[in-house]
């Protein structure tokens, strides 16, 4: 079942899927629909594949997904999923409401598999259910019922991400300093390679950030910078034909060289045979 809402002024989008045999994302190709996702697992654990890596999506956990990943489902069926863009709720400008950005949607952690205990699921079920019924009601504050039902979902797992990823000696004041940098580093990756140019952003030290990112994850605030680059590349390298020189001028390198290089770093393998090796491994599925 899928449900959707549009709303008319903004043409904000709200989309709610329900046992949906071939609900999956291709960034790439869908660029111009950008949504971000919130995937539950009803279901058996079941893989899940994310920007070509295949990850365990355990059972009863649910999935943040950013607006420009690719995503597919072992068994989609078993999968809830919203998904919205920002014309209908931007996380951004709503971020003191629900302080999510940097946490669920621009984290430093990877992806993040929430686990949703017993009485979780009872209440998610029961949230769930509100929000079909609003879908269904048509009337003149329909978009703003189900705004405030997305808030409400979003401020949940919000609450889970803390409870599940965030070390207690990390204060509100230094978890938002690490938000701010992982959405500095979303928005800044392709043009800003060093910390100190994040540090000068934040008004803030480079040992302070390494301090608070010892604390937060045992990452260092160059290796978040330079994961999301390579994350990048990896994407540009799967889903586009761009050759490797335009992929390096792209992301902010001035010589292709060095670009592989530090691809190769990264990934073990220089761009080249990253792209062979991804041909030969889908010849053969």
């Amino acid at each position: 079942m899928l449900y959707s809402y549009q709303e008319p002024k903004t043409e904000g989008v709200l989309k709610l899927f329900c046992q949906e045999p071939t609900f999956s994302r291709h960034f790439f190709r869908e660029r111009h629909h950008r949504l971000l996702t919130i995937a539950w697992n009803r279901g058996d654990d079941q893989s899940v594949v994310i920007d070509g890596i295949e990850y365990v999506f355990p059972a009863q956990s649910i999935l943040p997904l950013m607006v420009n990943q690719s995503f597919d489902f072992e068994r989609p069926e078993n999968i809830v999923a919203w998904q919205f863009d920002r014309e209908f709720y931007c996380i951004i400008d709503h971020d003191k409401e629900v302080s999510c950005v940097g946490l669920l949607f621009y984290g430093s952690k990877g992806s993040l598999f929430l686990d949703v205990d017993t009485d979780e699921q009872r209440k998610f079920g029961a949230l769930l259910t509100v929000f079909e019924d609003e879908f269904t009601t048509h009337d003149s504050v329909q978009g703003e019922m189900l705004r405030m039902l997305l808030k409400r979902l979003i401020i949940k797992l919000t609450r889970l991400a803390k409870q599940q990823y965030i070390d207690p000696e990390l204060s509100d004041n230094d978890l938002d300093i690490v938000r701010q940098f992982n959405l500095l580093v979303e928005n800044n990756y392709r043009k800003l390679h060093a910390v100190s140019n994040y540090a000068d952003l934040l008004n803030k030290s480079p040992k302070t950030l390494s301090n608070l990112f010892a604390l937060y994850n045992q990452k260092s605030p160059l290796s978040i910078i330079h994961e999301r680059i390579a994350l990048e590349a990896r994407r540009l390298l799967l889903y586009t034909d761009k050759s490797t020189k335009e992929i390096a001028y792209e992301l902010g390198f001035e010589e292709v060289a060095h670009f592989s290089r530090f691809f190769k770093k990264e990934t073990g393998l220089p761009p080249s045979e990253f792209k062979e090796h991804l041909r030969l491994k889908l010849a053969s599925t």
